[in-house]
């Protein structure tokens, strides 16, 4: 049996690892575009600022690993443009391979629009590994940089910049800055870029950029920012543009639609990972939250159903998180908007509590956020920022949200408890107390 990968990477090389495990005869072609295999995207802003101190820690298994131990034909530089999937086959410059299962794992690259001067050297997106080296060999010359868009990837870099010494401005076309996050928790997250000297510039569009050789300005609809570097970080498009012609069904912005069993429309053709959809469980339909946790798991699925071993994809609660200074920023299940726009009617209770125990030293404050159905009292979401205390409170609504719990059963939940670690009423227990 023939086994085509497309992508090197986290889902790829999830699915290639239980391929050879359970089929000891079987092919296995990887197609890795870039030269890096298997490598931890989301620890590059880290690097920047030399608390990773090597790339090469993020590499999960190196290619010869692949090769050697596992027996797969690793191929590097190898850039699929088309596909055909009457024949079975997949191509690209100078190659071609036949296949009896493609698994299509090519990820998403960053958007870079096509405004004038973007082709100066000095403006970056921040993805793979050559990006991020790319940025890192010119920080000894860089004294201000300009970050486009207010996200995850801007927010990280921003920090990671600020702590190596560079003026930092940020640029956010809309009103806030992380808008995967209720307005009203807003002001922390701007609180605390100021707090760490970060420019923040809100409604404002970048237009061009302007310098000779090298970017030194950057032109937006409100005037100009003097820099030395840019980090364009606006958000991925799914790498699926090669699949024009072949009838596979795609999602309304390019990504791969996939069942529970990461099968696409096409006979022997599979999609997971950032370039494939996930299913929502609180939204209950098709949704893009291209995170390596669901790459992971999808890839590793896949690889599962390719080999007759099929395990359904359970689908996603829309759990993220990010350290931004002193703060953790943690979200689950839907925001005000989302609800808004799906129709739910909904309900939200907010308070601030302490992380501990009220009486034991050093505990932070938790601004807490709740929403749930108004009719149902099904929980819908949650949103928590804070120093401390914050990662297990997410990761429990999570699984409650998992799970369809109403906001009232959170106070029956058996959670930890010592006055160092925990109050005897947890503090989303807290909060789940005061719906009305």
């Amino acid at each position: 049996m023939k086994y085509v990968i497309i992508g090197g990477d986290a889902a790829g090389m999830s699915a290639a690892m239980q391929i050879v495990r359970a089929d000891q005869q079987a092919e296995v072609t990887t197609l890795e575009m870039g030269a890096v295999y298997s490598y931890a995207q989301c620890g590059l802003p880290y690097v920047v600022s030399g608390v990773i101190d090597s790339f090469d820690t993020l590499i999960a298994r190196d290619i010869e690993t692949f090769r050697e131990k596992y027996g797969i034909d690793a191929r590097v530089n190898h850039e699929v443009t088309a596909i055909d999937v009457e024949k079975q086959t997949v191509s690209g410059k100078e190659f071609e391979l036949d296949y009896d299962k493609l698994l299509i794992a090519t990820g998403a690259s960053p958007v870079l629009p096509p405004w004038d001067g973007v082709e100066l050297d000095g403006i970056h997106t921040v993805k793979t590994i050559p990006d991020t080296k790319a940025i890192v060999a010119e920080l000894n010359r860089v004294s201000r940089v300009v970050v486009v868009g207010g996200g995850y990837i801007g927010l990280e870099m921003a920090e990671n910049l600020v702590e190596l010494g560079k003026e930092v401005t940020l640029v956010e076309r809309g009103p806030r800055l992380a808008k995967i996050f209720d307005e009203e928790l807003s002001d922390n997250i701007h609180k605390e870029a100021q707090k760490h000297g970060i420019i923040l510039k809100y409604n404002e569009s970048v237009e061009s950029f302007e310098g000779d050789k090298h970017v030194r300005r950057v032109v937006t609809d409100k005037g100009t920012i003097d820099t030395d570097l840019v980090i364009v970080a606006i958000g991925v498009r799914p790498n699926t543009h090669f699949l024009d012609g072949t009838g596979i069904h795609l999602f309304d912005n390019g990504a791969i639609k996939v069942n529970a069993f990461m099968e696409t429309n096409i006979k022997n053709v599979y999609a997971a990972g950032d370039c494939a959809t996930q299913h929502h469980r609180v939204k209950e339909r098709d949704d893009y939250i291209p995170l390596g946790t669901h790459a992971n798991k999808q890839g590793r699925l896949a690889g599962r159903a390719m080999v007759g071993n099929p395990r359904p994809f359970q689908g996603i609660v829309g759990t993220s998180i990010i350290k931004f200074f002193d703060l953790t920023l943690g979200r689950t299940g839907l925001s005000e908007v989302e609800m808004k726009e799906i129709g739910y009617p909904f309900k939200t209770i907010s308070a601030s509590i302490s992380d501990i125990a009220s009486y034991y030293p050093d505990r932070k404050k938790m601004d807490i956020r709740l929403s749930y159905h108004a009719e149902t009292e099904q929980l819908l979401g949650g949103q928590i920022i804070g120093e401390a205390g914050v990662d297990k409170r997410i990761d429990v609504l999570a699984t409650a949200l998992y799970h369809r719990m109403h906001v009232s059963e959170l106070e029956d939940l058996d959670l930890a408890y010592a006055p160092p670690y925990n109050s005897v009423w947890d503090p989303i227990q807290q909060v789940a107390r005061r719906k009305k």
